[in-house]
């Protein structure tokens, strides 16, 4: 069961979208809803700035810091009052927004983020474009990431869930079964199997389907044979299925051979279509 669930808190328009994601799962679940904000710098670390000859950095601007974040969790809190989230709180983390959503993510069921920013858009630091796949890898729990345009679709009414007989994947079917038992339909998407036929056994995605069933998940085997990146073929079946979830694991392939190939799980994170749910 989902009975816990943390959103990060930016004060970004972005955040309405999560906002509206977890007032689904937590009106569906009856869970309890963290929304955590961080100041982006450790007290320590601004007290050592504060303190440098070379560039001293006046004691206000922290206290300052702590204010704008505060104030975000107002905002968060009233969020919650508007779309009738019954069980909320806040939290306020001196530090980096990485570390405070690591850290909370540890005590929760669920991580939900905003969809990863384009690459290309300038000024904007790389450890926000990376903030989902920094979560994602390094913390303990599921991540949900909800696109900007995402209004309370229905989540997760049909599921696309891709599996390609790795351990991520395996960790995130795992973590999504309470959504998935909850679908209206789920379809175990095997792109292109073939070329991991060790892997898969001789039927592809049956055992799993096997397991999921008898899990009380409504099922079907998908197999996609395509020319396009497994990502691409990934979204096109989430779209044309009407799907309001996909699930994912992170990294099934070396970090490497993910850059090189542009990466399944960077592609999803940036343009997936619906939230996906992605462990590692």
């Amino acid at each position: 069961m989902l009975k816990t669930i943390v959103v990060h808190v930016d004060g970004s328009p972005e955040q309405e979208a999560r906002m509206h994601a977890a007032a689904l799962l937590a009106s569906d679940y009856g869970a309890h809803v963290i929304g955590s904000a961080a100041t982006g710098i450790a007290r320590l670390d601004f007290a050592l700035l504060a303190g440098s000859m070379a560039a001293p950095a006046p004691a206000a601007d922290f206290d300052g810091m702590r204010k704008l974040a505060r104030l975000r969790l107002d905002e968060f809190s009233a969020q919650a009052a508007r779309l009738g989230i019954q069980s909320a709180e806040t939290r306020l983390i001196e530090d980096v927004p990485q570390y405070g959503l690591l850290l909370q993510s540890r005590y929760a069921d669920l991580v939900i983020l905003g969809q990863d920013q384009d690459d290309s858009e300038p000024g904007l630091p790389a450890r926000i474009r990376r903030l989902p796949e920094h979560v994602a890898l390094h913390g303990a729990r599921p991540v949900l990431v909800v696109p900007a345009g995402y209004r309370g679709a229905a989540l997760p009414g049909t599921v696309v869930a891709g599996w390609d007989g790795s351990r991520q994947a395996l960790r995130a079917m795992t973590a999504a079964l309470p959504l998935l038992v909850r679908a209206d339909a789920v379809k175990l998407a095997l792109v292109n199997p073939d070329q991991l036929s060790t892997q898969h056994g001789e039927q592809p995605g049956a055992d799993l389907a096997l397991w999921l069933a008898r899990h009380g998940v409504r099922v079907d085997v998908v197999l996609e044979r395509t020319t396009t990146t497994a990502g691409h073929a990934l979204a096109a079946l989430a779209r044309d299925s009407g799907a309001g979830l996909m699930v994912c694991g992170a990294y099934g392939h070396s970090r490497y051979r993910e850059w090189m190939l542009g990466g399944v799980t960077r592609e999803l994170l940036a343009r997936a279509p619906v939230p996906p749910l992605i462990a590692h």
